[in-house]
């Protein structure tokens, strides 16, 4: 096999894209759409008054939502048709393929936590319904679970992760999870709360404060939404 480098693999690029284009019925140039890398993810928009959160400025929900949430996205898409272009390249060395395989692992699990962290915003932080008698189940009462999900959002801050509050399909068990990036999440697990610990999620509003931004974000939970994944989960349990 012909082991190309890096450089010449990139510079392939090109002609694996205008490789890409065939013809329709008409005999005019159309590309060769791939589903699965169509790279055309779009933001969603905040689900809530960026004015009206407790403790969380405007300022701070606007660059993260413009600036971390929307440049996932457009990170997503440019990541996918890298990957039709790549793969299209005879003798792609494995390596090459696989270093898009992890960004386009990554890019998805922040554009995907992102949009759960901004829904599950925007409430009056009063836990009810569905997902409070969960929490009751599992962790006895509301303030036990409250004090370890804090507690794990503090072991993250400083650094970045989620804190990701989920009910596994296949265990049918509800927990805290830990997750130190965009990539980690428990199997069969479906996320109900999400809580970003990156430190674009707080450190215009609170520096280092991390522990003061959980807090604030406590206060803005929106359960309605929690409940309807809550609900959504336990339906579709294996």
């Amino acid at each position: 096999m012909v082991r190309i480098t890096r450089r010449e693999a990139l510079a392939g690029i090109a002609a694996a894209a205008a490789a890409s284009f065939g013809k329709n019925a008409l005999g005019q140039a159309q590309p060769t759409v791939v589903r699965a890398f169509a790279g055309q993810h779009q933001p969603k928009p905040l689900p809530f008054d960026a004015t009206k959160l407790v403790g969380i400025s405007e300022k701070l929900i606007r660059s993260h939502h413009e600036n971390n949430y929307t440049g996932a996205v457009k990170a997503l898409n440019v990541v996918e048709q890298h990957l039709v272009e790549l793969g299209s390249i005879k003798d792609m060395p494995a390596y090459l393929y696989g270093d898009l395989k992890r960004e386009e692992l990554i890019r998805t699990g922040s554009v995907v936590l992102h949009e759960k962290y901004f829904a599950n915003l925007g409430g009056n932080g009063k836990a009810d319904g569905t997902a409070l008698k969960l929490i009751e189940l599992w962790f006895r009462d509301y303030g036990a679970w409250e004090a370890e999900f804090k507690r794990t959002g503090n072991a993250l801050g400083g650094g970045s992760g989620w804190v990701i509050l989920a009910y596994n399909l296949h265990t049918r068990e509800l927990h805290n999870y830990w997750a130190a990036d965009h990539a980690h999440n428990a199997p069969f697990s479906v996320p109900l709360l999400v809580m970003d610990m990156y430190e674009h999620a707080y450190h215009i509003d609170y520096g280092a404060a991390a522990a003061k931004y959980i807090d604030a974000f406590m206060q803005n939970v929106n359960w309605d939404e929690v409940n309807r994944r809550a609900e959504a989960a336990q339906k579709i349990a294996v």
